[in-house]
């Protein structure tokens, strides 16, 4: 048995499981699967071929003291995977709606707060979870356990290994560990799965030398790139990003000194 609102629209070939509730003003899309023990409320936009596992709950009022009952939305584009247990809650007037873009992955237990905008081809593993009005960029993994800022920013093509804490943004194209968080490096494998070449690849590594590893500030690291490195969309996406970090960005590549107490042997 599940409740399904009369004022719920829901698509062709669509599956719902047992004990599921459907409010008014829901959308589901055709194709889509949704799973026993899920609560969709109103306002909760779901598209074609989504798969929602059981015991989410998308869609419920924002955790923000400033949201007052207004009209907001939470849009899950098509082809979306939400495992089990993930909430996602709706946005309030600040942007008036969630969005999470289609093909994306959220494995069990993420948390997506009000107002944040998940990218094309996202994965967020599990328990993750993301505070109010934040970024994520096309393509990024957010490792397990790994808890993100309000309003911090995620760049394209990034990974941030898993229980990070990530308090400033992070640029496209990156790995980032460590705590503080910091740059270890770009991702590299990621983008050949992705189909960029070799020379696009070295470029967006001689960027990030200059940033992150020669031991510039950012101001001088932004001059020396602009003076250096020959325009590309990679090169001029990255700049850009970081003159819009308004939080600032992660730290740089910090080298680990090592000690050794007492004598060998």
């Amino acid at each position: 048995m599940n409740i399904v609102h009369p004022g719920a629209k829901v698509g062709e070939n669509v599956e719902i499981g047992s004990f599921t509730t459907i409010a008014d003003d829901v959308t589901i899309g055709d194709g889509s699967w949704i799973g026993s023990n899920v609560t969709i409320v109103e306002g909760t936009r779901i598209g074609k071929n989504c798969k929602i596992f059981p015991g989410a709950i998308l869609g419920a009022m924002p955790q923000d003291l400033k949201f007052h009952g207004e009209s907001t939305l939470l849009e899950i584009e098509d082809n979306v995977t939400i495992r089990e247990y993930c909430t996602i809650n709706k946005g309030t007037q600040a942007n008036y709606e969630t969005r999470i873009k289609e093909n994306a992955l959220l494995m069990a237990y993420v948390h997506v707060a009000h107002d944040c905008i998940i990218g094309r081809n996202c994965v967020l593993a599990n328990n993750v979870t993301l505070a109010g009005h934040i970024e994520v960029g096309d393509f990024a993994i957010l490792g397990g356990l790994s808890a993100v800022h309000q309003f911090v920013k995620i760049g394209e093509h990034s990974m941030i290994g898993g229980g990070s804490m990530v308090r400033k943004d992070v640029p496209p194209y990156v790995k980032a560990a460590r705590e503080p968080l910091s740059y270890v490096g770009i991702n590299s494998v990621g983008l050949r799965r992705r189909g960029f070449k070799k020379d696009q690849i070295n470029l967006i590594q001689d960027v990030y030398r200059i940033l992150f590893v020669l031991g510039n500030n950012t101001t001088q690291a932004l001059e020396l790139i602009e003076s250096t490195i020959e325009p590309t969309k990679e090169r001029d996406h990255i700049l850009s990003f970081i003159r819009g970090a308004d939080r600032g960005i992660m730290k740089g590549f910090r080298r680990q000194s090592m000690q050794v107490n007492g004598s060998l042997g």
